[in-house]
């Protein structure tokens, strides 16, 4: 008989990928609750954990596995009702120490010494000061949050004010259902008295952004790809993932070593994991940036391309009990990224690429796949798919022999891709090509020729 698996948050693309894995044949997958109802800012996670129940009591079959590879809440639903089930599983203590950034970066002091200086700020403050020890540039950001919202650069007093003021305007949005979860964990002294509304606050290192993905089956951690996270010339935000990365041999050994140094910390078990690191090529110098109890869903395609399969394969190996065993650069490509088309000033959208355009660029181009994240009548302001600093336009997925290439297919899909956007509250920003987005020509011919400022 098949085995059922459910997939917390699942999606058409992600659908058709785990539909291509090794033994899927054998397998049934199943959406648990939409991709509406767990996107973060969005979800009340006791709310969702009561529908996620309802919906597996009332299944006729099978439950094999329960997963998801979304952000909060997904990823403290998965251990709850994994538990209820007798399924595999990493415990929920072991994901909030991951999600909640201040306590992770507690348990990451005891085991390396890779990371930024780092205090608390409470953003109902009346007036808001950087923590002892630290000094402008900072980085502020909340307890809880993903995809870099509410997460800004400081550059002083009035910019932390600023920073601030907006944090307080949306951060119940988050860190009222993280603290549904946080009820459900003992934390420890020092943990315990800080609410899911409190803000970290870290030093702002720079170098090249990299991400280590792995998984740890029983006792032992296993690292199976780093990738490449290369932001915008002069931007926190993320022009493209790019795998396989082109760090220098010694500095992936090095990342790699710290990640599973930190996964045994957590004690993460039966999941997958990234930590996101900047790089100091130089120097050498190594920090933890960020520590996720999932793999990237970003990154299933580039995997898909180098090595032949999507790491979706270890997320649902390992949610059905059972050894991730990832093949090694035996796709069809050499290199792969996914390209974040993007727009640095706000605007409504009178115009997005057709269904039919999108077809003919993808049938010119093999290995291209288009995701257009914004819709005709949207004020990118008010749209889910941003940032701090930029709006997101499309998703580019690309596959190419190697970075040459790679670098002249995205140029052609951003030329052939036509939006059209009026400006809305003031002039356009000089990044925005045409009134739209632009690649910078990042030469991708020469990785890490200069380092950039990086967001968490």
């Amino acid at each position: 008989m098949p085995e059922n698996v459910f997939v917390l948050g699942l999606d058409d693309g992600n659908l058709a990928l785990l539909r291509r894995l090794p033994g899927a044949a054998d397998l049934r997958f199943h959406t648990l609750l939409d991709i509406s109802e767990v996107r973060i800012g969005y979800a009340d996670y006791r709310r969702c954990l009561t529908h996620a129940e309802q919906r597996l009591e009332t299944f006729d079959g099978s439950i094999d596995a329960i997963t998801g590879y979304w952000d909060f809440p997904v990823t403290s639903l998965v251990p709850v009702l994994c538990e209820r089930y007798g399924l595999p599983s990493t415990s929920l203590e072991s994901i909030v120490k991951c999600e909640h950034k201040y306590w992770c970066r507690v348990e990451q002091a005891e085991v390396v010494d890779a990371y930024p200086r780092f205090g608390l700020l409470d953003p109902a403050a009346a007036e808001p000061a950087l923590p002892p020890g630290l000094e402008y540039p900072v980085w502020l950001k909340p307890v809880k949050s993903a995809s870099s919202k509410l997460a800004f650069r400081v550059r002083n007093e009035a910019e932390l004010t600023d920073a601030v003021s907006r944090v307080r305007a949306e951060i119940d949005d988050v860190g009222g259902p993280f603290e549904a979860v946080l009820e459900r964990v003992r934390l420890p002294p020092g943990i315990a008295d800080v609410p899911g509304t409190a803000c970290l606050v870290e030093e702002a290192v720079t170098g090249r952004q990299v991400t280590v993905e792995g998984y740890r089956y029983h006792h032992e951690p296993h690292v199976y790809g780093v990738i490449d996270s290369v932001t915008y010339p002069d931007s926190s935000s993320f022009l493209r993932y790019q795998y396989p990365s082109t760090l220098p041999p010694h500095l992936i050994e090095e990342v790699s070593a710290v990640a599973k140094r930190i996964a045994v910390r957590m004690n993460l078990r039966s999941t997958t994991f990234d930590v996101e690191f900047f790089v100091d090529v130089d120097t050498g110098r190594v920090s933890v940036l960020e520590v996720n109890p999932r793999l990237s869903q970003s990154h299933a395609r580039l995997f898909e391309h180098v090595d032949g399969v999507s790491n979706l394969h270890c997320m649902v190996s390992l949610a059905l009990g059972r050894d991730p065993a990832m093949p090694y650069r035996r796709g069809r490509y050499g290199v792969a990224a996914k390209c974040f088309l993007r727009r640095f000033t706000d605007g409504v959208v009178r115009r997005v690429p057709t269904a039919e355009e999108i077809a003919r660029l993808e049938a010119e181009i093999p290995g291209l796949s288009v995701d257009v994240t914004t819709a005709e009548g949207n004020v990118l302001s008010e749209q889910y798919a941003r940032d701090s600093y930029s709006y997101e336009l499309a998703d580019i997925h690309l596959g190419a022999r190697d970075r040459d290439e790679l670098g002249e297919l995205h140029e052609r899909c951003v030329r052939s891709l036509r939006f059209e956007i009026d400006d809305r509250g003031g002039p356009g920003d000089p990044r925005n090509a045409g009134g739209t987005a632009t690649t910078e020509h990042d030469p991708y011919a020469r990785e890490g020729a200069g380092d950039r400022p990086c967001a968490p």
